[in-house]
């Protein structure tokens, strides 16, 4: 409990004082200018109550000119503020750096106050908000050599009060304890900011994997009527079509392009959506309607190799998942079904209602998997098949299937023996969280 009481009391201070450094920052500034600008707020801000109050206090005690000078740094770090929230941050700079280092250097070369010690403070902000190594080197060197000056010939001035030596002591406490305060400060945000760049690395990563995902959905999808394309337009160029076969072929050419089209179209209308990675948009749709847009991307491939689909799935069935990533899966599962099945075999597809689930099988009859091939067949290490004609894959599409179905809430078993076929099978939600809770309440 006192654990969490500390943590509480440490994150609503680093809050406020983030609030406060952060005064003037906006959104969409360049990483360095944020750090600067925050850094100048850090030396600014304590400035003006501080440099205030011995305005105060030096004009109670007569010292008229000091309590000007001070006055000069109060307005001179109240500047810096004021330019922060119009944006004008070069001129900040010039404010907080010209003004400092003018009084600075006067009151240590007249009052002999201990000021000469926050011309390092001076130093500091000049190497870390200019880039310029002129600017850097000349600013530095006129700053040390007024150092030097102030420590090795001090200047008397009759008539003027010098302050008492606890004061000077105090400032040069004070100024010394300021670069450290700064310095911790400056290393806090660059933590900070190293986390957010380490997150967006990640971040670009993800996007990265998600964009080899949708290049592999598209080779899939329209790999197998770019073949069959091919194999046709061939046959013309060769001649080995004959003249009454041409209207046939026309239509399937037709319908090959159609396919085309639509997977195109469902893959633009999927990766728009998917702009910021791809994510799942459950809605609860007919599962019937689906299978048979499935059924239909494979048509001329269920003709070619004379394979028999026995579908067994009921009107009234429904899911609750990402309507585009179940098509990707109900897709891989029967062009894999169709590769490795014989020519002349059977696919049967069968749905049941498990509890608050459904199950989809795909059972072929084809040449089947070792327990060693099922074991690698969701690893990108897989090293893909041939399918009974010869077909290739990727290797990619089952490792999708398992991540789309993980994020709709789903899984994917698989049964194989080699010879007797393969059994894929997908448990998808068949009901939204809302009606779960309706009927639990019924």
């Amino acid at each position: 409990m006192l654990k969490k009481l500390r943590k509480f009391i440490y994150d609503r201070i680093m809050y406020y004082v983030n609030a406060i450094v952060g005064f003037g920052v906006f959104p969409g500034m360049p990483f360095l200018e944020v750090r600067r600008t925050k850094l100048l707020n850090l030396l600014a801000l304590p400035c003006i109550p501080f440099m205030a109050f011995f305005a105060i206090l030096n004009l109670i005690q007569g010292r008229y000119l000091l309590s000007a000078l001070n006055l000069t740094t109060t307005l001179g770090s109240a500047m810096v503020l004021l330019l922060h929230h119009y944006r004008r941050y070069l001129w900040a700079r010039l404010a907080l750096i010209v003004t400092s280092s003018i009084v600075f250097t006067f009151t240590g070369f007249v009052y002999h106050n201990g000021s000469e010690y926050f011309l390092f403070n001076i130093m500091i902000i000049i190497v870390l908000v200019y880039d310029n190594k002129w600017v850097i080197t000349i600013s530095c060197l006129a700053l040390i050599a007024a150092f030097l000056g102030i420590v090795y010939f001090p200047q008397h001035i009759p008539g003027l009060t010098p302050v008492p030596e606890g004061r000077v002591w105090i400032n040069a406490v004070i100024a010394l304890v300021f670069p450290m305060v700064g310095l911790t400060f400056f290393k806090y945000i660059q933590t900070d900011y190293q986390k957010e760049i380490e997150a967006q690395q990640q971040s670009l990563q993800n996007m990265n994997k998600d964009k080899e995902k949708l290049f592999s959905i598209v080779a899939h999808d329209i790999r197998s009527p770019l073949a069959t394309l091919e194999v046709l337009l061939d046959m013309f160029l060769k001649g080995e079509y004959p003249e009454k076969d041409m209207q046939e072929a026309a239509q399937v050419l037709h319908e090959k392009v159609s396919q085309l089209g639509g997977s195109l179209d469902n893959i633009l209308r999927w990766s728009t959506r998917s702009m910021k990675g791809i994510q799942s948009a459950p809605e609860i749709f007919p599962l019937l309607p689906l299978m048979t847009e499935v059924l239909y991307f494979f048509r001329l491939s269920l003709l070619q190799k004379n394979i028999t689909v026995d579908m067994q799935v009921p009107e009234s069935l429904t899911l609750y998942a990402d309507r585009d990533q179940v098509s990707v899966i109900l897709r891989n599962f029967l062009s894999n079904a169709l590769k490795f099945s014989y020519a002349g075999g059977r696919v049967t597809i069968e749905t049941h209602a498990v509890q608050d689930k459904v199950s989809i099988a795909f059972h072929d009859q084809g040449t089947g998997m070792t327990p060693k091939q099922v074991n690698e067949l969701f690893s990108y290490n897989q090293h893909p098949e041939y399918g009974t004609n010869g077909e290739r894959g990727t290797g990619l599409g089952l490792v999708l299937c398992r991540e789309f179905a993980q994020q709709n809430g789903g899984s994917i078993t698989v049964d194989s023996l080699p010879g007797k076929g393969t059994s894929l099978t997908i448990l998808l939600p068949a009901h939204g969280p809302h009606e779960e809770e309706e009927e639990h309440f019924n």
